[in-house]
């Protein structure tokens, strides 16, 4: 009894921040009378004593000396939650929980609440019975759920909206797609709105790396098990430093979006939007939107809407930013890490005339970056050329000198999962679309927030031909071998993508049979690749085929490879090997 009544107390703060957090969606989702908002008021009251008194506690009770940064955190947080209780608690009549003064402050502070009393809780994943896939897999299924549902509310939209509709959006959010049924502009409000950008966000990094990460922050530390489940998914080579790339995965995301979101702001023509609320949200919208590779915009055509289709340098921030986010975090890192050695070792010795180190050259960017890069290049000066050529007098033609040339570069860079248009995709050349098709199934690089085979899985694929036309039995880049694991693994994606494209494109075919089969194929491509570019028919296509388009759109976010291995039991690891034969191939 003694040890129920210790568990309640113990995780009764943490179950009072999430009655709040939902209590918040059902305040902003409705309209509320002022009873109703009275309630909430002594309710919000509650939690903020409550994370007041909890915090308090924790430090008599801390058995490990806190960090420098947890203090001040708490320090800021409980002076906020302090003010916010004076508040409520005095006559100030003019200010009050329910105006709109205060809401957004109000919470803001809630919302610290719940994140501090959920990264308090003791979650092992290693003790479930979970893989880490399955794990991964489940965290984007309840992402989903969750915002379909917050996109039924009431004030998320004008004029409401069915729930398949409300599923697709939120998938397509998620899985950082930008297919629509629905305009988001003009049917979602700025609360359904804000609530797509938050989708966006959790959907490009992943909601295990937001979790993990605070609730390593908050408590110092983690399991072993945890450890070894967040490596699997981030792709870190050493356990001892995930979660300092987890930090850095989010210090990078926010800075490179918050430098975009000012770009943008400026290059913005204020006649368009004159209300500076209106200009801001729009570029932060469209930041986050763009690095994650997400391809939502709250203009009807997106870019090519004609007060934006000629605004080059909005065009330009926004081919940065999809391009940085979909290299992925590891060439990120590793450039950050060349440009550091490039400035200490060559820049600053050079200008001081002082000698450089010559007799060694350290293998700074590793084999993947190389590959990686490489690659995106070739694609995106192939790409550029093709489309600056064959659409020269199409749909270039009201583009001239350099707008020809930012227009074709960003119609070659948004096929690889950006998902924004400057021109009419439906009036592109039949040989344009080829090559587009080509570069939404090749799509971004791994541990990115795009989508496709990868970039890496097509460099492989094509430099084992090479090898094969040489006879040579291995594949060999910048004196190095890659490993049998890795062509193993970029086929394997290969022939599953194709499986699964084929298989949505036959379904959809059955379900829309009035459709033509370029336009079923564009859709299933992009969906596969969340890519989010279509010819036209994603709003026409029947209830059937839009569950065919989100199914797509899951498996290529997460990977048919990754879905694979979360559901078929992993064969032990056997200490023998059968004989060899040969198979006759061709």
């Amino acid at each position: 009894m003694r040890k129920n009544i210790q568990h309640v107390i113990r995780y009764s703060p943490f179950w009072l921040s999430l009655l709040c957090f939902l209590v918040i969606i059902f305040d902003l989702g409705f309209e509320q009378s002022r009873n109703m908002e009275s309630v909430f008021d002594i309710l919000y009251t509650l939690t903020l004593i409550s994370g007041v008194s909890t915090t308090v506690v924790r430090y008599t009770e801390k058995r490990i000396r806190p960090t420098v940064s947890i203090v001040l955190f708490d320090l800021i947080s409980v002076g906020l939650f302090i003010t916010l209780i004076f508040i409520k608690l005095s006559d100030i009549k003019e200010l009050h929980f329910s105006s709109w003064d205060l809401k957004g402050l109000v919470y803001g502070a809630l919302f610290l609440v719940f994140i501090r009393e959920y990264a308090s809780l003791r979650i092992r994943y290693g003790k479930s019975k979970f893989n880490p896939a399955q794990i991964f897999v489940a965290s984007f299924l309840s992402i989903i759920i969750l915002g379909s549902g917050m996109l039924m509310l009431p004030n998320s939209t004008h004029n409401g909206i069915q729930y398949m509709d409300a599923l697709f959006t939120a998938t397509s959010a998620v899985c950082v797609t930008g297919l629509i049924v629905v305009d988001t502009g003009q049917h979602f409000t700025t609360f359904g709105q804000s609530i797509i950008l938050i989708l966006i966000q959790i959907g490009g990094l992943g909601i295990m790396t937001f979790a993990s990460y605070f609730s390593y922050f908050y408590k110092g530390d983690s399991s072993y098990e945890n450890q070894l489940m967040l490596t699997d998914i981030t792709n870190t080579k050493q356990i001892g430093d995930v979660f300092n790339t987890l930090k850095n995965i989010i210090v990078v995301t926010v800075s490179i979006e918050a430098i975009g979101a000012v770009l943008i702001y400026f290059s913005l023509d204020f006649s368009l939007l004159p209300d500076t609320a209106n200009s801001s949200f729009f570029a932060i919208f469209h930041s986050v939107s763009a690095f994650c590779n997400a391809g939502f915009s709250t203009l009807t055509e997106s870019l090519y809407d004609i007060g934006f289709r000629f605004n080059y340098p909005l065009q330009l921030t926004i081919i940065a930013l999809f391009i940085t986010g979909g290299l992925g975090f590891p060439i990120v890192f590793n450039l950050y890490k060349y440009l550091k050695y490039l400035i200490s070792k060559r820049i600053i010795p050079f200008l001081m005339r002082k000698k450089s180190e010559t007799h060694i050259v350290p293998w700074v960017i590793n084999l993947n970056s190389r590959i990686v890069l490489i690659t995106t290049a070739i694609l995106l000066a192939v790409g550029t050329a093709i489309v600056y050529v064959f659409e020269f007098n199409n749909t270039l033609a009201e583009h001239e000198g350099y707008g020809k040339m930012v227009t074709a570069l960003f119609t070659a860079s948004t096929p690889r999962t950006a998902g924004f248009n400057s021109i009419d995709f439906g009036s592109l050349n039949f040989s344009t679309l080829m090559v587009i098709f080509l570069l939404m199934w090749i799509g971004a690089s791994p541990a990115s927030t795009g989508g496709g085979i990868k970039t890496s899985t097509f460099a492989i694929a094509s430099l084992n031909f090479w090898s094969l036309a040489r006879g040579k039995d291995r594949i060999e880049i910048f004196r190095r071998e890659v490993a049998d694991i890795s062509i193993r693994r970029a086929f394997a994606i290969v022939s599953l993508s194709l499986v699964a494209i084929g298989f949505g494109i036959f379904f959809i075919s059955i379900l829309d049979p009035e459709k033509d089969l370029l336009s079923i194929a564009f859709e299933c491509f992009s969906a596969y690749s969340t890519v989010g570019l279509s010819i036209g028919i994603t709003d026409q296509l029947s209830q059937g085929s839009r569950v065919v388009i989100i199914l797509l759109m899951f498996v290529g976010r997460v990977g048919m490879l990754y879905i694979l291995i979360a559901f078929l039991r992993k064969v032990r690891y056997k200490n023998y090997r059968y004989s060899k034969e040969e198979i006759l191939i061709n």
